[in-house]
């Protein structure tokens, strides 16, 4: 086996980058392409992956850029306010995509009618602002 192929396992097994990192020897556009696919979520997995991908993800605002405005869709305020506090595209994302989740299953009226607490899925709850609870309660008032 030859220095590459064994540096390539090693990249792959140890996600110690090298020279079995194919993201560090594409151009930038095309690793930009290839990772704008990801949802949220497998972007924080890649992210994770290995250094060489975690500088590439984590330098690139583009990426969280276009996943912080469809979570803006729900969370407005919330994402306005961290960007003008000067929050990064990626950070403003992570503090607000669970609580966009949580809060478009509200909103859509998922837990209108449930019979107690009890009923509701434990991911359904999430540390929400007096703001939010009463966007939720007007939604609710107006069914």
């Amino acid at each position: 086996m030859d220095a590459e192929r064994a540096a390539g396992r090693d990249s792959a097994e140890g996600g110690r980058g090298g020279l079995g990192d194919f993201v560090s020897a594409l151009p930038p556009e095309i690793i930009s392409r290839i990772f704008s696919g990801l949802d949220v979520e497998s972007l924080c997995h890649a992210s994770v992956t290995c250094k060489g991908w975690h500088r590439v993800i984590d330098s690139n605002e583009r990426l969280w850029r276009r996943h912080c405005l469809a979570v803006r869709a729900v969370c407005q305020r919330e994402i306005d306010c961290d960007r003008g506090n000067g929050y990064s595209w990626k950070i403003t994302l992570l503090r607000n995509y669970w609580k966009s989740k949580v809060k478009q299953e509200w909103l859509s009226g998922k837990y209108s009618n449930i019979p107690s607490q009890f009923s509701l899925p434990e991911k359904s709850m999430y540390p929400m602002d007096v703001d939010t609870w009463g966007e939720i309660l007007e939604a609710e008032l107006e069914r």
